[in-house]
């Protein structure tokens, strides 16, 4: 059982029971899934720079992402229909908890000055957004093998029914939340 799942199961939920006056264990906000995608603007002109970043992702999520393609064609940005523009990959389980300990105990330190994620990139549902500049924080990745400095976005989907149980959530597991 991953590190942090433990400590959700045993500090965290009552924590936040105790916190939301929450009866039922089922109640309590949890972790549904973790989706980072990456956008490859540069994959209109140049098809082989998706396979980089698709690369880059899978060494960084642990499993292989699935490629986006465009909805509908746009000539200003020289995009087709179905053109491949991206890719992404959904942890859940086990993978989402062992991304999140790297994430926030690894990745988000390596992040040049650094002070802390804002929080306000709630939605208003229970999800937080983020977005990174570059796949280099991450200390799978090597810096000498990337070809181009690709940024990502990761999104933390929660059972939170509103933004304080999210946040609330977010911070009982470490994520360095600022007040904006």
């Amino acid at each position: 059982m991953p590190r942090l799942k433990e400590r959700y199961l045993k500090e965290i939920r009552p924590s936040l029971m105790r916190a939301f006056g929450y009866k039922n264990i089922m109640e309590a906000p949890r972790l549904s899934k973790i989706v980072i995608s990456m956008g490859v603007g540069a994959a209109t002109q140049d098809p082989k720079a998706l396979d980089g970043a698709v690369e880059d992702l899978a060494i960084i999520a642990g499993q292989r992402p699935t490629i986006t393609r465009s909805k509908r064609s746009i000539a200003q940005f020289r995009v087709r229909q179905n053109n491949p523009i991206g890719c992404k990959v959904t942890l859940r389980h086990e993978r989402m908890y062992e991304f999140l300990d790297r994430f926030i105990s690894v990745a988000l330190p390596r992040i040049r000055d650094f002070r802390g994620l804002p929080a306000d990139a709630v939605d208003g549902r229970g999800n937080y957004n983020m977005g990174l500049r570059e796949q280099t924080v991450f200390p799978e990745i090597n810096i000498d093998r990337v070809t181009r400095v690709q940024g990502m976005n990761v999104t933390i989907v929660t059972t939170a029914k509103s933004d304080e149980e999210c946040l609330a959530l977010l911070r009982e597991f470490g994520m360095p939340l600022r007040e904006s």
